[in-house]
């Protein structure tokens, strides 16, 4: 929304920002942490910047290590200056801004929403005072007025100490350099819910130096990120990195709370006035899949909280969720015909259930399951059982994507796998009437599909079906190829070498291979976000690692691993320089499309990966 947070430099009599054109700007991870090494140089003023920049693992502090260097042969002064502009709780009315002059920092807050800024100029400091030189606190986007960064165009800024409404605030310090030479300074902000939370941590910036928490927090990333347990031997050392920066993403998209958010990227706000940062349960329970493959079963027992506490009182997974529990936006109605529908993509509640077997599977933790059995497993279950038509068909939900309303195959895939986990979950739970639900549902639904959703004209599955008017004795077929027909073998409905599941995903990527760059599209005619007439979709990350599953689960031989090495090597390609991983890319030139990092295209990634690296040793013994 242009509400950007902005870093100047003040030399020679003249002010630019970074984000100007005349900086040629490079961004970068250190390896196996989240810390960047960005670099920003403006050769023209004869400026280095180096911005090491990371969030404590165990406190809410953000610290940006600046390394300025001048690279003139003389010696210069630089005005180095940071810009605020929050819009608290996201609509940037009543925040209110002030300068405290006892420990020299600024205090942005509303409610119960708190940041504390400070700089310092070397690592340890004696007192309580930190080392800003300048400051300018006052309104924006009213009146006229732009903001304080205006005010640091000459160097100086104003020292008003408090403003409230659509507030911004700039602060600045002041260095010495020798010619070639260069110096650090340290930018900080701590986060709380009141002023004793940002000062207490503050408190700690001071006593501890920001180097030392820099520091201790790139180990912390390094140790977590190396605990995966998957063999990465022999795999192409960029892929190993791209592996582990996706572990790293996906920690970054996951709430305390355990909400496994899809995606943080603003772009998408300025695209259709909302944003990608809910928690889809599908989303969520596949994330938390392929990190328990990966050797990280812990890290989801939130998400599996979360889920618990949401749950519908029907027994299923409504359309998507706030970070905080609430229900999020939707745009599916709640009637269908005149008749009260429910608003649901079944795949998301039998998922979950899938999801929390394979917790199980990797930690035996029967204390867990003990905990979800009665609020989670038992109603999500009863839920599948129910909702079928008399030939055993599951109703009518939203497709995946969210678009359109009928049978889908991947839906009742999904389905047919989680009334399978269902049934593992409840002998561990020797709950036999879940058992004997399940078996009984599964072994019927199972048939049902083969019989309803196989297109024996064409000899594939297609997307899905609907009943005409919910009458079974008049079906018709959707047979638009589709990529998430993927399901079928991935939910183990049939094995990948069947011949109906070998003739499916040829069709599949016979007709949504992209030309160009490459890639599966979702599905054939795909507008959302279309760039071009001449293609039937944008390739997406996630349905192309589909594609390379499938050439995983069916392979007999080590030759039988290329073409899907081939299609991760395609994802390495499509990810921007910095390992993020975008949803879907341009169908000609690659330029990443829709917002980026998905977390799901990160989490398809790991799991892919993982999945490569057990087959290839398998078949290598």
């Amino acid at each position: 929304m242009g509400h950007t947070q902005r870093i100047g430099v003040f030399t020679d009599g003249k002010l630019t920002w970074v984000s100007e054109e005349s900086w040629e700007r490079t961004p970068a991870y250190k390896n196996e942490t989240l810390a960047t090494e960005n670099r920003a140089v403006n050769r023209d003023l004869g400026i280095e910047l180096l911005l090491e920049e990371n969030v404590c693992c165990e406190a809410n502090i953000f610290i940006r290590k600046i390394t300025l260097k001048n690279m003139q042969e003389r010696q210069r002064e630089f005005r180095l200056f940071f810009n605020q502009d929050f819009h608290l709780y996201g609509d940037g009315i009543g925040d209110t801004a002030v300068y405290q002059m006892d420990h020299n920092v600024i205090v942005h807050y509303k409610r119960s929403r708190y940041f504390l800024i400070g700089v310092l100029k070397s690592n340890k400091k004696e007192g309580i005072t930190t080392d800003i030189d300048d400051y300018a606190i006052g309104q924006a986007e009213s009146g006229g007025l732009r903001g304080t960064y205006v005010d640091a165009e000459d160097g100086v800024l104003s020292k008003n100490p408090i403003a409230q409404g659509s507030v911004d605030s700039t602060v600045g310090v002041s260095l010495q350099l020798p010619k070639n030479s260069s110096k650090v300074v340290y930018y900080y902000m701590t986060a709380g819910k009141d002023f004793p939370e940002v000062y207490s941590l503050n408190n700690l910036v001071m006593e501890e130096g920001p180097e030392s928490l820099l520091e201790r927090t790139e180990e912390c990333q390094r140790a977590w990120v190396n605990r995966s347990d998957t063999d990465l031997s022999g795999l192409e050392s960029r892929l190993a990195t791209l592996y582990k920066r996706s572990l790293l993403v996906i920690k970054t998209q996951t709430d305390a709370d355990g909400a496994i958010i899809a995606a943080n990227d603003s772009d998408n706000l300025q695209f259709n006035r909302d944003t990608y940062s809910y928690m889809w349960p599908r989303d969520g329970a596949l994330v938390s899949i392929a990190m328990i493959q990966a050797g990280f079963p812990e890290f989801t027992k939130p998400f599996f909280r979360f889920c618990k506490d949401v749950l519908w009182w029907a027994g299923c997974m409504l359309h998507k969720y706030n970070p905080d529990g609430t229900l999020g936006s939707s745009w599916h109605p709640w009637i269908e015909y005149g008749q009260p529908s429910l608003p649901i993509q079944e795949d998301e509640t039998a998922l979950v259930i899938h999801a929390l077997w394979k917790y199980y599977e990797a930690t035996g933790d029967l204390e867990f399951i003990k905990e979800l059995h009665e609020p989670l497993i038992e109603k999500a279950v009863f839920f599948m059982d129910g909702y079928s038509y008399p030939n055993d068909v599951p109703v009518e939900s939203y497709d995946l994507w969210e678009e359109r309303r009928g049978i889908f195959t991947f839906t009742a895939s999904a389905v047919y796998r989680g009334l399978l986990s269902g049934e593992e979950l409840g002998h561990i739970l020797k709950d036999d009437k879940i058992c004997s639900i399940c078996q009984v549902r599964y072994f019927k639904l199972r048939q049902a599909l083969i019989n309803e959703l196989y297109d024996s004209e064409r000899g594939i599955f297609p997307r899905g079906i609907r009943y005409e008017d919910h009458d079974t004795d008049r079906k018709i077929i959707d047979r638009t190829a589709d990529s998430s027909v993927y399901g079928i073998f991935e939910f183990d409905l049939l094995p990948a070498d069947d011949p109906r599941v070998v003739r499916t995903m040829q069709n599949l990527e016979e007709k949504l291979w992209v030309p160009g760059k490459g890639g599966m599209a979702r599905y054939e005619n795909d507008t959302y976000h279309r760039t071009a007439d001449l293609v039937t979709g944008n390739p997406w990350i996630i349905c192309t690692l589909w594609l390379a599953k499938w050439y995983i689960a069916k392979a007999k031989e080590i030759r039988d691993l290329e073409k899907a090495l081939e299609l991760i090597n395609w994802v390495a390609d499509c990810s921007l320089e910095t390992g993020i991983m975008p949803e879907q890319v341009h169908p000609f030139t690659g330029e990443p499309l829709s917002v980026a990092p998905l977390t799901w295209s990160h989490a398809e990634f790991v799991d892919t990966i993982t999945r490569y690296q057990e087959k290839k040793a398998q078949l290598e013994v």
